[in-house]
C-alpha cells in the first residue's frame, strides 16, 4: 500500500500542540534498538540543551515497529525542557528510508531551520555531534553536512569499496562517508526530499543515504563534511549481514546514475569538500570478520552465477575471477583495477538492462564478498590509517579509470540503444 505521508495522526497532533513551529528537528530512525536508544537520546538532548538552549527543538524517534522495548525506553528517557520528544511508528515500507521520510515531513511541517539525523545503534555519540551537524547549516549556510568518522578498517565495507569511490569518480566530490548514517540538512534540502516520489523503492530501505548524498551534490546544494571522531556502533560482519544492504545501496547508486547522467558525463576530476572541525587521531574499536565465510559466499556465487558474470564483465576480468575462485581464503588477493573494471561493467550493464535491474546487483554481491576478502588479506598487518590510504588509492583509481566506463558507451549506440536482455 502506498501512503501519501509517513506521519501518523498522532504526530500531526503533537505538531499542532507545540504550535506548528520549531527551530530544530532531530530524527532518530529505530528498529529493535532498546539497548542503545536511551544513550543516543540523552546525547542528543544534552547537545541541544548545551548548544541550542534558546531554540525550540523537536526530537522524533521514528520507529519501524520494534518488537522489543525501543519505544517504551524512548518514552521513559527524559530530555531537557527546551526539547519536545515525539515517539511514533512511521507509515510505509519498512526501512530506514521511510523512517527518515517521516522525519523530513515533520521538519518541513515545523518549518525547521535545520534538521539532523542520527543512527539509533551509536555507542560513540556525544552532544557535540549535534553541534557538528547543525552548526554548518545555521552558521555557515551549508545545505548538506556529511559525517567524517574514523572507523575500523573492516567497518563500512560498502562505503569504502564502492559508494565513496563512485561518488568521487562520477560526481567529482570527495566525501569519505556518503552513506555514513548521520547527517545535517538545511530547510530547503529537506523540502526537496519531501517532494520526491521514491518511497516504494529501495530508497525507502538502505538506499536512502546514497540517494540523499547524490541529490545534494547533483542539484547544486552546498555540501561539507563535519568531523565526529570515531564511530562505534553495533558491528556487522559483511559476510553475514550486509548482502541486502549491498543490493539496496548499490541498486540505488546505479539507479541515480540514470537520473544524473548529464552530470557524471561532464565530470573529469574531483575536488575535496570543506571539512569543518579539527581532525584528531582516534583509534576505533576492533571488528571481527569471517574471511572464510566471505570466500565461501564468493565461491558459491561463482558456481551459480559464473556464466552470467561472463556476459557482464570483460573477458580478461572473467579470467581473473576464475583464478580468484581457485585461491585459498588467505591467498585471495583482489587487484584494485580488476574491481574497478568489474564495478564499471556492472554499472554499464545496469543502465542497459531490460528486465529486473536489481537482480543484476544481486549477481554482483558475491564479487563484493571477494573484494572484501582481498582487502582483508592486503591490509591485515596495516593500521587503520594505513588501510585508509588503500581506500583513498582505490577511489583515485575509480576516477582515473572512468574513461574505461565512458568508453563502453562510446563503443555502443548510446544510452538509448538496444538494451542487454536480462
Amino acid at each position: 500500500m502506498r501512503f501519501d505521508t509517513a506521519l501518523r495522526e498522532y504526530v500531526h497532533q503533537k505538531i499542532a500542540e507545540i504550535g506548528g513551529k520549531a527551530d530544530l528537528v532531530v530524527g532518530i530512525p529505530t528498529y529493535n534498538s532498546e539497548n542503545t536508544i536511551a544513550a543516543v537520546l540523552k546525547a542528543v538532548g544534552q547537545g541541544l540543551a548545551q548548544h541550542y538552549g534558546k531554540m525550540k527543538a523537536v526530537v522524533l524517534v521514528s520507529d519501524g515497529g520494534s518488537l522489543d522495548y525501543t519505544r517504551e525506553t524512548s518514552q521513559r528517557t527524559k530530555l531537557p525542557s527546551n526539547v519536545v520528544k515525539v515517539v511514533s511508528i512511521y507509515r510505509g515500507l519498512p526501512g530506514k528510508g521511510t523512517s527518515l521520510r517521516a522525519v523530513f515531513e515533520a521538519a518541513a511541517r515545523l518549518d525547521a531551520k535545520a534538521c539532523a539525523v542520527f543512527d539509533s545503534d551509536l555507542r560513540s555519540i556525544t552532544g557535540d555531534w549535534v553541534k557538528a551537524l547543525i552548526d554548518p547549516v545555521l552558521t555557515h549556510g551549508f545545505d548538506f553536512v556529511s559525517p567524517y568518522y574514523v572507523r575500523h578498517k573492516y567497518d563500512a565495507t560498502i562505503t569504502n569499496n564502492i559508494a565513496r569511490s563512485l561518488t568521487q569518480a562520477l560526481y567529482g566530490k570527495r566525501l569519505r562517508q556518503p552513506i555514513g548514517g548521520d547527517f545535517g540538512f538545511s530547510r530547503k534540502l529537506v523540502e526537496l526530499f519531501t517532494k520526491e516520489d521514491v518511497w516504494d523503492t529501495d530508497v525507502a530501505r538502505f538506499g536512502i543515504d546514497i540517494w540523499m548524498t547524490t541529490i545534494a551534490i547533483c542539484e547544486g546544494f552546498r555540501v561539507c563534511e563535519a568531523f565526529l571522531g570515531a564511530k562505534v556502533h553495533d558491528p556487522k560482519d559483511p559476510a553475514a549481514s550486509l548482502g541486502p544492504m549491498f543490493r539496496q545501496v548499490v541498486g540505488t547508486l546505479f539507479g541515480m546514475m540514470g537520473r544524473y547522467e548529464n552530470v557524471w558525463r561532464r565530470v573529469t576530476e574531483s575536488d575535496p569538500v570543506p571539512l569543518l572541525g579539527e581532525v584528531k587521531d582516534v583509534e576505533p574499536e576492533p571488528l571481527q570478520v569471517s574471511l572464510e565465510s566471505l570466500v565461501a559466499n564468493f565461491r558459491d556465487g561463482f558456481t551459480h552465477f559464473g556464466a552470467l558474470w561472463r556476459e557482464v564483465v570483460a573477458p580478461d576480468s572473467f579470467a581473473a575471477i576464475q583464478e580468484l575462485a581457485a585461491a585459498s581464503p588467505e591467498g585471495l588477493h583482489f587487484p584494485i583495477d580488476l574491481w574497478v573494471k568489474i564495478v564499471y561493467d556492472f554499472a554499464y550493464t545496469f543502465l542497459r538492462w531490460s528486465r529486473d535491474r536489481y537482480k543484476l546487483v544481486e549477481l554482483m554481491t558475491p564479487l563484493y564478498y571477494a573484494r572484501i576478502a582481498g582487502f582483508i588479506n592486503d591490509t591485515r598487518d596495516m593500521s587503520t590509517a594505513q588501510a585508509e590510504e588503500v581506500v583513498e588509492l582505490q577511489a583515485r583509481r575509480f576516477e582515473q579509470m572512468k574513461p574505461y566506463f565512458l568508453g563502453r558507451f562510446e563503443r555502443s549506440e548510446g544510452p538509448s540503444a538496444k538494451r542487454v536482455d536480462g
